[in-house]
């Protein structure tokens, strides 16, 4: 979702020329609802952000920098392998009703309403050592759900880091072995496999509309499979995880043959397609429907919005024509039968509201095409995409035994994509298909138009399209973090909370520091704000066990008043830890203003030393 025509990506252009550009980098997203935000250039998606956030952009620009850097200068002759296996009990999907709108005939070709093949790509050197896997699978990372107040990068993330951890056997991203788990057509799929209930009825919520009767939409939540969401994350992300690790330890098939790629910019908002000799459609300016502020049984909305609305509301109408203005009459007939929440084409203050001119990408690695998808695509939405690519690509008979992945959220995000039949439903994904009815009818014409660019070698021939705008006055109406103060006689990073002198394993050691704004620590990609440690009888130091970014600990940051805050960081002791002695140490920064100047400075806590046994007769 970071703009790619931002000065951001000089450095690699000026380190490696005209090696790596728009036309073969491809940005997919594992994609999470728990991460930092602040890089949309566009106004809607910065307005739950405040705007801009350089601090939050700037990290995730040098990640991706660094990672194409390390993999140039890693460059070695190496081997691709596919694989392909089933994954069942990880996925539902979320609006039935609108999958179940698609013909009959279509929907009696397959067997699920969601997509449960994993698609594997493994990546080894020329002596057959694993260097790396890509996995695809279609499901929504959100079994993390709306309550939860901390960076996560949800089940996908989980999966990614289980795989990592056990081909590199060290700590998180140490290591050469690197595991992508990428999102698929995973638009109206959820982790949360045992449906919608009510919280707090704990009946199911309405089929039709996802709310309940009380409390409307809100309480509506998709339930996964664990006891929380905790459970359920690791549940989802351990079942995909083990079929991947399945996948990539039997896969033999390799991948052989020559690489192409395409890129094209589109002006998505004016796209005329013709679907047979006397009719043509067309694509409209983004708007959002009603049904969008529902939100979805993975998390609904605050207001009394539901699901499947083709009628507006004289109220939210009303109260949108004071505040923003009324949609125009075209574009109200344009997204029929969508009653129109925010016509956000047609809203460019302070700043275009959404983007219009989007990415088409496709790349072909010999037998595997990959296609980058600007959204979030459902199920059947995917299935047509893939098969018209298919058939385009094997017109002459040619790329036989071809496989076409959906890589979601790639590059830029213009919410879904919906069939046509899906879209007269209304449910989320339909309000959200911002480019009305026919935006896969668009998305398809596009991209078997690649396609035969490939297949004819033509594609120098093609028209790079219209360059998106690029925003230097984007704006930031986040408050700047205030000076840290902490309790009198206190020091930052001082224990307010100590451990217990002896835990056993399954146990959960907690510790509460006095803190600094975590924001204050700035790019933290190479540091962590917490260590668990191990003592070392033989060597008589301190080995590093777990971070941060380990799954087995979590790092609250606690906000008081008067500027005060606290940390508190849990260990989850897993049943493989040793017994042994072992110590929580917390590393932050915090601000103070000197002669009128703010300065940052650095600090650290430790806790006590505990031990952790078997049991807690064994530690006596």
């Amino acid at each position: 979702h970071l703009p790619r025509t931002s000065s951001d990506w000089d450095e690699p252009t000026q380190k490696f020329g005209s090696l790596y550009h728009r036309q073969n980098v491809l940005l997919s997203g594992t994609h999470t609802h728990c991460g930092p935000g602040g890089y949309f250039q566009y106004t809607l998606l910065m307005m739950s952000t405040k705007g801009y956030i350089k601090s939050a952009v700037q990290p995730l620009v040098q990640a991706i920098v660094k990672s194409i850097e390390l993999a140039h200068e890693n460059m070695k002759p190496g081997r691709i392998f596919r694989n392909f296996g089933k994954l069942e009990q990880s996925s539902l999907n979320r609006s039935p009703q609108s999958y179940k709108n698609n013909p009959q005939d279509e929907r009696d070709r397959y067997s699920e309403d969601t997509d449960k093949q994993v698609i594997v790509l493994k990546f080894t050197d020329s002596d057959g050592d694993g260097i790396g896997v890509l996995s695809w699978f279609a499901v929504h990372a959100v079994s993390m759900n709306y309550t939860n107040r901390m960076v996560s990068s949800d089940n996908m993330g989980l999966a990614s880091l289980m795989m990592e951890l056990d081909k590199n056997q060290g700590l998180p991203g140490e290591g050469r072995f690197v595991a992508g788990f990428s999102s698929s057509n995973l638009g109206d799929v959820t982790p949360n496999t045992r449906g919608p209930y009510c919280a707090n009825t704990g009946l199911k919520c309405d089929y039709l509309n996802g709310s309940c009767p009380v409390g409307g939409t809100k309480m509506c939540m998709g339930v996964g499979p664990g006891v929380d969401m905790f459970e359920s994350t690791r549940i989802i992300a351990e079942n995909i995880y083990k079929k991947t690790k399945e996948l990539y330890s039997t896969a033999v098939e390799e991948v052989t043959g020559p690489l192409h790629f395409a890129h094209q910019w589109v002006d998505m908002s004016n796209v005329t397609v013709k679907i047979n000799s006397t009719h043509t459609v067309s694509t409209c300016k983004p708007a959002l429907g009603h049904s969008f502020a529902a939100g979805t049984t993975d998390g609904g909305g605050d207001l009394n919005f539901t699901q499947g609305a083709v009628e507006g509301d004289p109220f939210w109408d009303g109260i949108r024509d004071a505040l923003v203005g009324p949609p125009s009459n075209e574009t109200q007939a344009c997204h029929r039968p969508k009653p129109i929440l925010f016509s956000t084409g047609e809203m460019t203050w302070p700043l275009p509201w959404h983007p219009t001119i989007i990415d088409v990408q496709m790349l072909l690695i010999g037998s595997v095409a990959v296609l980058a998808i600007p959204g979030e695509i459902t199920t059947m939405s995917g299935r047509r995409l893939r098969e018209a690519v298919k058939q385009e690509l094997q017109v002459d008979g040619g790329f036989r035994d071809l496989e076409v992945v959906i890589a979601g959220l790639s590059n830029v995000y213009t919410h879904y994509i919906t069939t046509y039949e899906e879209y007269q439903v209304q449910r989320y994904e339909a309000a959200s298909t911002i480019f009305g009815p026919h935006t896969l009818t668009a998305y398809i014409h596009k991209f078997t138009h690649l396609s035969r660019a490939i297949r004819e070698d033509s594609v120098s021939g093609l028209d790079s399209g219209p360059e998106p705008p690029f925003f230097s006055n984007l704006f930031n109406l986040l408050p700047a973090a205030t000076a840290d103060r902490k309790p009198v006689n206190t020091s930052f990073g001082q224990v307010l909370e100590q451990v217990y002198p002896v835990y056993r394993k399954g146990d959960v050691v907690s510790v509460t520091f006095v803190a600094g704004n975590p924001r204050h620590s700035g790019d933290i990609r190479d540091k962590t704000f917490v260590t668990v440690e191990k003592f070392d009888n033989n060597t008589k130091s301190w080995d590093v066990v777990h971070t941060d970014a380990s799954w087995e600990t979590r790092f609250h940051w606690l906000k008081g008043a008067d500027r005060h805050s606290n940390t508190t960081v849990e260990w989850f002791i897993p049943d493989s830890a040793p017994s042994g002695v072992y110590r929580i140490r917390h590393f932050g920064h915090y601000k103070e203003i000197k002669n009128f100047r703010p300065v940052i400075l650095p600090y650290e806590g430790q806790s006590d030393e505990f031990t952790v046994a078997a049991s807690y007769y064994s530690a006596t």
